[in-house]
């Protein structure tokens, strides 16, 4: 049911989280010799399976919590769980990407657009669970008034 706004959410932290599989989170001017992550000029969620099953896991999860609209309890669960799978990609993203980040060296660091498409995901999760659990409130306050 697509026009609920949650459904709306829900559909931009899908695309959000898995658009990062074709954007970089960083790029550096030159191919960094040495580097894992800067191998190829660009830090992207595929120099990580972690990062791969986590954010593409809560684009998934996000997606899926659409069509669970008849069953608002299951899809704020999804919605919870996304959340959790998108912090905990972040938090992976940021700790692999300071473990590695020595061996860069002095080459400029320049932010990608993918760099901000992961807090876009987590607002727009945690938008779509604060409009389901008011959804699921008004339900609640209208059937105990039958």
């Amino acid at each position: 049911m697509i026009q609920r706004i949650q459904s709306i959410f829900l559909l931009l932290a899908g695309a959000a989280s898995l658009s990062l599989f074709g954007l970089p989170f960083a790029t550096t001017p030159q191919v960094v010799q040495g580097s894992t992550l800067f191998a190829d000029a660009a830090y992207r969620v595929q120099d990580q399976v972690g990062l791969m099953v986590l954010f593409g896991l809560a684009g998934v999860l996000a997606i899926g919590g659409i069509f669970l609209y008849k069953n608002r309890a299951l899809q704020m669960r999804l919605s919870i769980f996304s959340i959790i799978a998108t912090v905990l990609a972040i938090t992976f993203g940021i700790i692999y990407f300071m473990q590695n980040s020595q061996d860069i060296g002095n080459t400029a660091v320049n932010d990608g657009l993918g760099l901000y498409f992961p807090v876009a995901a987590l607002v727009f999760a945690l938008l779509a669970y604060r409009f389901i659990s008011k959804d699921d409130k008004l339900v609640k306050s209208m059937d105990r008034l039958r």
